[in-house]
């Protein structure tokens, strides 16, 4: 027998602070899609949906793996060829004090259990302004709050030092570096990394490193330099993975690397391993690829940097004689952070712009910005044809609905 329902199941208060912009203002883009319209998509870090081919040597290892029969849990913390191969590539680079090293179903498992395993309720975690909103999301599912410091776009997009340290407070657990930056596409210096290992130093704070576009440095003369390999004494959890520079996000493989005083990381170290251990393992053939892709060849990494070089390139272009558009030209990674001269706020903008000319960007106010202003995140994978197509769509955007 069915009856009525006459009640609702309520979601925990909590989940009113999670939210994930890129992907939420995909369903706007979606319902146009389906009446006949393409989109033009500059809104998924995916290389993948681009033509940025997984390394053969790669799928290979993975195939091999699962016709030799590694289709059951894998290891909780990560295959042992896996792991060795991180811990020697993270050796050859300079990590030191290495406590512990974990694989996750890529690197947001490995952050959200990080994460997990450090905060109370009420705790808090110092995240740059902007930043990638998968670290705001789980912040506030467990209940913890982010602390938000500002990134300076007046000097390179750099951590605000002065406000990263006037937000330290007895609740403050760590501090969250994104490097290369998402979304804006900056470097740090070797001088505002020491000035932050200094900061954690004083406060005894961890330090949570995303570096996960460290090979995908575009300048030159510019050089990613890893805190942990500047700041042995500091406890560092390095985070890391294939989605970026090894061309599989969809193979859900990523990694962390503990360093530090053996001391101050054990029980927190601990804490993480139990919950690796809860969920049983990573995706066991994928990890097979781990090795591999750190110890074979690296020649794709020089050809989609210098893809995403020339697309950077196209970018900066653009923004400089874009109405209503300013640029501090990104570093690495594969994102531009424009300021918009707009009257409006800029989720209305990016909606506009979707609606109208059929472009699929991300609204700044997504990752977070400083009071006042407006920005949009722009993802440069696509082929430079379409990014020029995409580009002067916005302009013509831009100039419709403000004027010259």
């Amino acid at each position: 027998m069915t009856t009525n329902v006459t009640f609702q199941i309520t979601p925990a208060t909590r989940m009113a602070n999670v939210s994930y912009a890129i992907r939420d203002l995909a369903v706007v883009a979606d319902q146009i899609a389906s009446q006949g319209h393409e989109i033009l998509y500059l809104n998924i870090g995916d290389p993948c949906k681009f033509d940025f081919p997984t390394p053969p040597h790669m799928i290979e290892a993975v195939e091999r793996a699962m016709r030799n029969g590694i289709n059951g849990y894998g290891d909780s913390l990560g295959e042992r060829s896996a792991v060795k191969a991180i811990r020697a590539r993270a050796e050859a680079n300079g990590f030191k004090n290495i406590q512990g090293i974990m694989v996750g179903m890529g690197s947001g498992e490995v952050i959200d259990n990080c994460l997990a395993a450090l905060l109370n309720p009420g705790d808090n975690v110092l995240t740059p302004c902007p930043d990638y909103p998968l670290y705001g999301a789980v912040i506030g599912k467990i209940g913890a709050q982010p602390n938000s410091y500002f990134l300076d776009e007046e000097n390179g997009w750099q951590p605000d030092l002065e406000d990263l340290a006037s937000r330290i407070n007895p609740r403050t657990k760590a501090i969250l570096l994104i490097n290369p930056n998402n979304p804006t596409g900056a470097v740090y210096s070797r001088e505002t990394l020491e000035r932050v290992a200094d900061l954690a130093r004083k406060h005894n704070l961890l330090i949570l490193a995303d570096e996960i576009y460290d090979h995908l440095v575009l300048d030159e003369e510019c050089k990613h330099l890893s805190i942990a390999t500047l700041a042995p004494d500091v406890p560092v959890i390095t985070f890391n993975g294939l989605s970026k520079a090894y061309l599989a996000p969809g193979w859900r493989i990523g990694w962390a690397i503990a360093t530090g005083p053996a001391e101050a990381l054990h029980d927190y170290l601990e804490a993480v391993y139990r919950m690796l251990r809860a969920r049983l393992s990573a995706p066991h053939p994928f990890m097979y690829a781990i090795a591999p892709a750190l110890e074979g060849p690296q020649d794709h990494i020089e050809v989609a940097r210098a893809k995403l070089r020339a697309r950077r390139d196209v970018t900066v272009q653009w923004a400089a004689h874009a109405p209503n558009v300013s640029l501090v030209a990104p570093k690495g990674a594969f994102y531009a952070f424009p300021k918009l001269d707009i009257n409006e706020d800029d989720k209305q903008f990016v909606t506009g712009l979707v609606q109208q000319k059929h472009v699929l960007c991300v609204n700044g106010s997504g990752f977070g910005q400083r009071p006042g202003t407006h920005h949009m995140r722009i993802v440069f994978l696509p082929q430079e044809d379409v990014l020029k197509q995409a580009y002067g769509k916005i302009s013509e955007f831009i100039t419709e609905r403000y004027g010259k």
